[in-house]
């Protein structure tokens, strides 16, 4: 009973002492270095590197977590060799199907068309892009269609800033069921 009577006593203190606060006068600070921050911001000036800059360049040679670098330049030739050296990643399944189509409608369908045949909104007023569905097309492998979107080919620009290395293999997959005889049957193939 005595504790109760202290404890009860001791909260009725700590809520007056809240309720009689003067808001003319500052708060208590009882940890200052938790809202002000000690250490240097990123791109503020320090004198404590050896290059004067709080964020440091990384170093040679290092590679970004999560990226996997590809070591294909542009041009035909890097195609070829990509053509031999790249294989697909992913089993082509429904899930991959469904992520390439949405990647494809995304990225591609502006100028291929959403079927693949090069009859997209951008075609009307640029030169028209190649069927993705022609005998070329359908003769060129996985690794060659992966640098293709990477690196661009032609008048078509590289994509592979904006699109994902899972998604671009995705892609490969999507397209290749565009291309599949039973689906080009029914298709105009230019």
């Amino acid at each position: 009973m005595k504790r109760l009577l202290i404890g009860t006593g001791v909260l009725a203190a700590a809520l007056q002492v809240g309720c009689e606060r003067d808001v003319s006068q500052p708060n208590l600070e009882y940890a200052p270095d938790m809202y002000s921050s000690v250490p240097y911001d990123s791109y503020a000036p320090n004198p404590n590197t050896r290059d004067g800059k709080t964020l440091m360049a990384p170093a040679p040679g290092s590679i970004p977590r999560g990226f996997s670098p590809l070591h294909y330049g542009p041009g035909p030739q890097e195609a070829t060799r990509a053509a031999t050296d790249l294989k697909n990643p992913f089993e082509s399944s429904e899930p991959v199907l469904a992520r390439g189509k949405v990647a494809f409608n995304r990225y591609c369908s502006h100028c291929h068309g959403s079927g693949g045949l090069g009859d997209g909104l951008v075609a009307a007023r640029f030169p028209r892009p190649p069927s993705l569905l022609a005998e070329h097309a359908r003769g060129l492998a996985d690794g060659q269609i992966f640098h293709i979107i990477t690196q661009g080919q032609g008048l078509m620009p590289a994509h592979g800033s904006q699109v994902s290395p899972e998604d671009r293999w995705k892609i490969v997959h999507y397209l290749r069921s565009l291309q599949s005889p039973a689906r080009t049957a029914r298709k105009d193939t230019p």
